[in-house]
């Protein structure tokens, strides 16, 4: 079974964020991309049904600007995928339904049985590209999936989707494009011997279609949140002291309460 997992550079958590100089856009200067999220559950999956269906291969692809791209496809690579293309990108992109078109057109050419995406990126949260491969390839997509898993005897994969109201429960046959939520345990750690080997590890990387660049939607403007302020201690004696000076502040000071 061919399997291939879509992933996205995402910004490290940790990593101290500014905007771009004319504010409308995050400033690349200095700012680590990884591999984290869904995404890495999405990788997670794949591999774990490598190994319980018999010539399988995991694939990873990912859309976006060297260094940034290569740099997660590695990690994918050390976490054990078979191979990693880059779909290479002059400059970031913004829009979702562009990222899917870049990654549907060479998709397309490489038929897979399954397209794994995370349900949604770490910095955007948009959680577009599943669905949108989905109708650009002509196939079933589902976002928001968990405890996905392989029939042999039926030759379907089963699984859950989360909503907001209930679990449903699903089957279909491939191909099939989701956009997973969270694989059967947690993403693996890659060993350090497969650290080195990855960064020995050939990357194929292909152009991007041209006008991928042109996205019809464009950020306007980036804001971070303000700052946190420090947190105000209360002075009591007993739990009942406690509460009532906090409902005071809350009521006369916040404005919380009526």
């Amino acid at each position: 079974m061919e399997i291939a997992v879509c992933v996205k550079p995402v910004p490290d958590p940790d990593t101290r964020l500014r905007a771009s100089p004319d504010q409308r856009t995050l400033d690349p200067e200095g700012v680590k991309y990884v591999l984290a999220g869904y995404d890495e559950s999405a990788v997670e999956q794949g591999l774990l049904l490598r190994e319980q269906i018999p010539g399988s291969a995991v694939r990873a692809f990912a859309f976006g600007p060297a260094p940034r791209a290569p740099e997660i496809l590695r990690s994918c690579l050390a976490l054990g995928c078979d191979s990693a293309t880059h779909v290479a990108a002059n400059e970031p992109v913004d829009d979702p339904l562009v990222v899917a078109a870049a990654l549907g057109t060479v998709l397309g050419s490489r038929p897979a049985d399954l397209i794994l995406v995370g349900k949604q990126a770490l910095d955007d949260e948009e959680g577009l590209v599943a669905p949108a491969l989905g109708a650009l390839l002509d196939r079933p997509s589902f976002s928001s999936v968990t405890d996905l898993r392989w029939s042999p005897d039926r030759a379907r994969f089963s699984f859950r989707r989360s909503t907001e109201v209930e679990v449903e429960r699903w089957e279909a046959p491939p191909p099939l494009v989701l956009g997973l939520q969270q694989a059967w345990n947690d993403p693996r750690t890659a060993k350090l011997p497969n650290v080195l080997k990855a960064r020995r590890m050939p990357i194929e990387s292909v152009p991007a279609a041209p006008g991928a660049a042109a996205g019809r939607s464009v950020p306007l403007r980036f804001d971070l949140p303000a700052p946190r302020a420090g947190a105000r201690m209360i002075e009591y004696s007993t739990p009942a002291e406690a509460a009532e000076r906090l409902v005071r502040i809350l009521r006369e000071e916040a404005k919380v309460f009526p």
